[in-house]
């Protein structure tokens, strides 16, 4: 495959196939259109991962939407630092907003709750998350998302946003990086 970076291999097979991806995206749309039904919703995604899930699933969202995003660092490699790094802030006001924050995966959970405990010093009218994989196997911090596409078990995936050393984002499916 000539995506794959020197070096890298994948699982043969797809842990979750492009098929599967796009209807869960349409389904989660569809269920926050549902439960956000006559409100206007600011949907923050941290980047760089979440910006093809974010991007995918706002088109299934039928509300008026506001979007900004907030990087957030604490992978190397395929290790995490322990720390998230906020580099810059947003750019709209959150405050009396329904606030929708949507990242990739949850983790060990550090990230999704300083991104968390961040966004609510901004006083939102409400704040709620959703994350397309959740690997419960390797959470550190006490929080869960509000809404989940997948659980996965405790492998390093890539695809569909995730990345390895900011390669294969832009597989259309989420794989396993196999081991050495």
């Amino acid at each position: 495959m000539s995506m794959l970076p020197p070096g890298v291999t994948l699982s043969p097979k797809p842990l979750i196939d492009s098929n599967t991806l796009k209807h869960r995206v349409e389904e989660l749309g569809k269920e926050i259109s549902a439960d956000h039904a006559g409100q206007t919703l600011t949907i923050v995604s941290i980047s760089n991962g979440a910006t093809i899930f974010v991007a995918d699933l706002a088109r299934h969202i039928d509300l008026p939407v506001r979007m900004d995003s907030l990087p957030a660092r604490s992978y190397h490699g395929t290790t995490s630092s322990g720390t998230v790094d906020l580099p810059r802030d947003l750019k709209l006001d959150l405050e009396g907003e329904h606030v929708l924050v949507v990242d990739d995966i949850l983790d060990t959970g550090r990230t999704l709750k300083r991104v968390v405990e961040h966004i609510r010093s901004m006083r939102p009218l409400s704040l709620e998350t959703c994350v397309l994989l959740d690997k419960p196997a390797r959470r550190v911090v006490d929080i869960k998302a509000d809404r989940v596409g997948f659980e996965i078990p405790d492998a390093f995936v890539v695809g569909y946003g995730l990345d390895y050393n900011e390669f294969l984002r832009n597989l259309p499916y989420i794989a396993e990086l196999a081991e050495d």
